[in-house]
């Protein structure tokens, strides 16, 4: 069955994807459907059960989330429509009376490991981790006995009978995630000015510099990359493919160009979507209030505006026609 209402996203309920979901005007409108797991969430966008899921995509402690990363790489093309940031902080859900000396299992998504080892070693050294599929579905686990603590939003607590024990857990100051809403492929959303284009390239083959010859098409036209990492193809050891973002939009000249140049030296590149760029400071606190911000406008550098290729363009055609 085809749905252009329902929205899909990482379940249980109260993760922190949820809460990133809340934050945008349209989800107040639409069937918000959790689901077990990343591949699920977008499976159910490539099948038109969904119109879109909201996934999570980067942290800014831990880097890539690579089942999105991976997802997105392969099988039926989606694209990526919207982003949303979100401050994150962990609180240590329990079941009611559990004191912390108490505490001898704790369990949370993999990703939230890295925010919480320090707090977690100083505190509980001696419990043992387990991962869960999401920091709520350890908090659902918590609640059926399984484990004694999880580390999963404040706002979660309710929904699961729990407590918050210790609330504004992180190591890091200010530790993001990045939320990516996905649908099939279509016009890309509106040019902004603060935009960010997603691709992924694969190497046509494997020689000296190939790397850096895909980079070049990127920094001799002042396109500015915001990420990129390298994902296994699964088609053998050394065989990699590399997702990347970049500022601006697939309407600008100088992405424009730089992605027409990819497509000439890469073996195959996919376009995952240009689109606005969100501002920092949500917190997920405060997510249901809030709404995901426009993020700060791209810096384009002497000779890369768009005004800038087509008067190279135009004195080029003079230079042909001899009128130069």
């Amino acid at each position: 069955m085809r749905s252009a209402t329902r929205y899909t996203y990482l379940g249980p309920e109260g993760t922190f994807t949820e809460a990133a979901l809340r934050t945008l005007p349209e989800a107040a409108t639409r069937e918000l459907v959790p689901m077990v797991s990343v591949p699920a969430a977008l499976d159910a966008v490539r099948s038109g059960e969904a119109a879109a899921a909201l996934v999570p995509i980067e942290n800014s402690v831990e880097g890539g989330v690579t089942a999105t990363l991976d997802e997105l790489s392969t099988g039926e093309p989606l694209m990526i429509y919207r982003e949303v940031l979100l401050e994150i902080a962990f609180a240590l859900l329990v079941r009611p009376g559990t004191r912390l000396t108490d505490i001898k299992t704790v369990t949370g998504h993999p990703v939230a490991q890295p925010q919480v080892r320090k707090w977690l070693a100083a505190n509980l050294p001696d419990a043992v981790w387990e991962s869960s599929a999401s920091n709520a579905d350890g908090a659902r686990l918590v609640r059926e006995g399984r484990y004694d603590a999880a580390f999963a939003g404040e706002f979660a607590a309710a929904t699961y009978g729990l407590e918050p024990l210790v609330t504004g857990i992180h190591d890091a100051e200010n530790a993001e995630t990045r939320f990516v809403l996905v649908g099939r492929p279509a016009r890309p959303a509106a040019r902004t000015g603060a935009d960010r284009t997603s691709l992924v390239m694969w190497q046509r083959d494997d020689h000296p510099g190939a790397l850096l010859e895909y980079l070049q098409e990127f920094a001799v036209r002042g396109v500015n990359l915001m990420r990129i990492e390298s994902r296994p193809t699964g088609e053998g050891m050394g065989r990699y493919c590399f997702s990347v973002d970049c500022e601006g939009h697939i309407t600008d000249r100088r992405v424009a160009e730089a992605l027409m140049g990819l497509k000439r030296t890469c073996a195959e590149v996919r376009f995952l979507g240009s689109y606005p760029r969100a501002s920092a400071g949500t917190s997920a606190a405060g997510a249901s209030a809030a709404g995901a911000g426009r993020g700060e406008r791209s810096d384009e550098r002497p000779g890369t505006t768009d005004g800038d290729f087509v008067a190279a363009a135009d004195w080029l055609a003079r230079c042909q026609d001899g009128r130069a």
